[in-house]
């Protein structure tokens, strides 16, 4: 009986939370943050930046620069030279970014799983059945970048990227009351599966980011160095790049999510948990 009211507060808070960042134009306002976090006047700079470290637990002590000249450039900040290492075992995928693991598990009958009994098709994630079907008995992870943390990702392993799909879509928020609530959220939103061959092995891993609400844009920057992956619209775009395992490969332009696929050849590693923070690099998949 004790736990109740505590129970209801914090569903009172996550309704809440769900309304303040749904309950919006979702488009014009990451539009308009967008624009504004580019805004290099200095009382806008120094207002902007102080309140996301308040607001959103931002370290600072492992970013490569200590200045920034707009709030987007805080928010794309790089990282110290060495700040995280990688695992250099040839079995192990590593995280491609820092985040909060999600649902994670084996794709079964093309389902993966959003949080827990909300199930949403692989194929409509990746935009093509045939690609999600090859996955069919792997693993998926779900990594959800907050607000604070680090936005860039890298190469879970050494690997060629293949291939591009851009999906246009919505920026419904990624956070956990909104995962709760809409249905097949990851395949509403705006996404681009990047699908990449392992150098060694030849297996294929999809790393699918996933904008949302606030986010500018997702970058590539070794594809198109000026513009987001929008610019060109939807389409599918066959690749030939080749990336070392941690080497950077993009970035959010806000906190998102990624959806790591792997082949049923790989598994988590030990004590991977839902809720757990991961940082780039830790072993996120190992090789049975």
């Amino acid at each position: 009986m004790g736990s109740r009211p505590c129970n209801r507060t914090f569903m009172s808070q996550a309704y809440v939370n769900f309304l303040l960042t749904n309950r919006i134009p979702r488009h014009a306002l990451t539009r308009f943050m967008g624009w504004f976090s580019k805004i290099e006047f200095a009382p806008v700079r120094i207002v902007s930046i102080a309140l996301w470290k308040a607001f959103c637990a931002v370290d600072m002590s492992d970013s490569k620069e200590t200045r920034f000249t707009s709030l987007h450039q805080a928010f794309i900040r790089q990282l110290k030279d060495g700040a995280r290492p990688i695992d250099p075992d040839p079995a192990t995928l590593t995280s491609p970014c820092d985040a909060i693991v999600g649902a994670f598990g084996r794709v079964e009958r093309g389902m993966a799983l959003q949080v827990k009994g909300m199930p949403y098709p692989v194929a409509d994630l990746f935009g093509s059945a045939d690609e999600a079907a090859a996955f069919e008995g792997g693993w998926y992870v779900t990594l959800r970048l907050t607000a604070g943390m680090y936005h860039r990702f890298h190469a879970p392993h050494d690997v060629v990227a293949e291939q591009l799909r851009y999906i246009s879509g919505d920026t419904w928020n990624v956070n956990p009351p909104t995962l709760a609530r809409i249905e097949r959220l990851f395949c509403r939103n705006e996404r681009a599966p990047l699908t990449v061959r392992m150098q060694a092995t030849g297996e294929r891993v999809v790393l699918v980011p996933v904008a949302a609400v606030l986010v500018a844009s997702i970058r590539l920057p070794w594809l198109d160095e000026r513009f987001s992956i929008r610019r060109g619209g939807a389409r599918t775009e066959p690749l030939d790049h080749a990336f070392a395992k941690g080497e950077e490969m993009g970035w959010f332009e806000h906190g998102s999510t990624i959806v790591v696929f792997a082949p049923s050849a790989w598994a988590p590693v030990a004590g991977l948990e839902t809720g757990r923070t991961i940082r780039l690099g830790e072993p996120l998949l190992q090789r049975l």
